[in-house]
């Protein structure tokens, strides 16, 4: 036998360090703990995660609702800056605001996170901005995957994608078909550019202006273009769920995501109406007027590129609108008044 061919070569050699994994399951472990609610089975590291699914007995009819989404282009901004905890967070709120949109508490939550090279600190971090989203959604992180790419990611890359599963007693499912003209929309305030439209923030202000992205800007009220790009998503689900069981009649809801309000916002309409929305009866967060100025963006193109500043919208009957502002209010969100239900063909339409 060729003497090379007897030469051990070891997973370690191939680039895949299992004592790195193992120390990255013991540093995320506390973190993970930290999100489980009483329907959670077991501990991190078993083969699968379970939960306790007896208290949906008590709905007339529960029905499952899942979600699954990345956090995109916006994870090569974090790497450039070495910043890793709030993607964490917008991976939650990308999969959770989606399931919200239904009426559905999201329960349970996986991640997966693909990098080129494990390093157990680099997990720790995004791992711990992963569980600060599930106790702000509620929902319990349940397990996930670490998986080495050597050879085909470049060492200090790494990507993600989340999982969600929600319920909702179908009786309470919101799915847009009782809106009708007359009922109002509302929009929740946004944190600035959320997860989308990264790979043209990326082109226009990032790319060949490294050096200023730690300086602060006029523009941006002061604030470093870092700090506002990098803002995590907001997640919405407690006080959107406060406000469904409150009993305001909520005929539907729209998580504004890529596509803005113009591809988000009809997905919550049924064939025989529109939304009329009302430009300029909320404000636009700078760092958004700032990259639509950077991209010499028009105005139709901005609304269906950025969020604008709304990231959560409601449709709601108009007898219950004074109620449902004050309910969300005092759950600590901005609520704008933004436009009106009208006879249509199920589209978006400004004034």
């Amino acid at each position: 036998m060729d003497r090379e061919q007897d030469i051990q070569i070891t997973y370690a050699d191939a680039g895949v360090d299992t004592a790195e994994g193992a120390h990255a399951v013991e540093l995320i472990r506390s973190a993970v703990r930290s999100t489980y609610r009483s329907e959670v089975i077991g501990d991190i590291g078993g083969f699968g995660g379970l939960f306790n699914a007896s208290a949906f007995k008590n709905m007339e009819e529960p029905i499952l609702v899942s979600g699954t989404d990345g956090v995109g282009t916006k994870l090569a901004l974090a790497q450039l800056l070495g910043r890793h905890k709030s993607v964490g967070i917008d991976l939650v709120a990308m999969c959770v605001n989606d399931i919200l949109a239904t009426g559905a508490e999201p329960v349970f939550f996986l991640d997966y996170i693909a990098i080129g090279k494990l390093d157990s600190i680099l997990v720790g971090n995004i791992v711990s901005g992963i569980a600060e989203g599930c106790r702000q959604a509620g929902c319990a992180l349940v397990g996930g995957e670490m998986a080495e790419h050597p050879g085909t990611m470049d060492e200090k890359d790494y990507d993600l994608s989340g999982f969600c599963v929600g319920v909702v007693d179908k009786p309470k499912a919101i799915d847009g078909s009782t809106s009708e003209a007359g009922d109002v929309i509302l929009g929740l305030a946004s944190s600035g550019i959320h997860s989308n439209g990264y790979s043209l923030v990326r082109r226009v202000v990032v790319e060949g202006h490294e050096h200023e992205l730690d300086m602060p800007v006029a523009d941006l009220d002061g604030e470093t273009l870092s700090e506002a790009l990098l803002a995590p998503t907001r997640i919405y689900v407690k006080p959107v769920l406060d406000l469904l069981r409150s009993g305001v009649e909520v005929k539907a809801m729209a998580h504004i995501t890529g596509g803005g309000i113009t591809e988000n916002l009809d997905r919550a309409l049924h064939g025989r109406v529109d939304a009329l929305v009302e430009r300029g009866s909320w404000p636009v967060p700078p760092v958004i007027g700032y990259v639509c100025k950077a991209a010499n963006l028009s105005t139709d193109e901005s609304y269906k590129t950025f969020n604008m500043g709304i990231g959560f919208a409601l449709i709601v009957s108009p007898q219950f609108v004074d109620e449902a502002i004050r309910n969300l209010e005092a759950s600590g969100e901005k609520v704008y008044r933004i436009g009106t239900v009208v006879t249509g063909t199920g589209k978006v339409e400004y004034r």
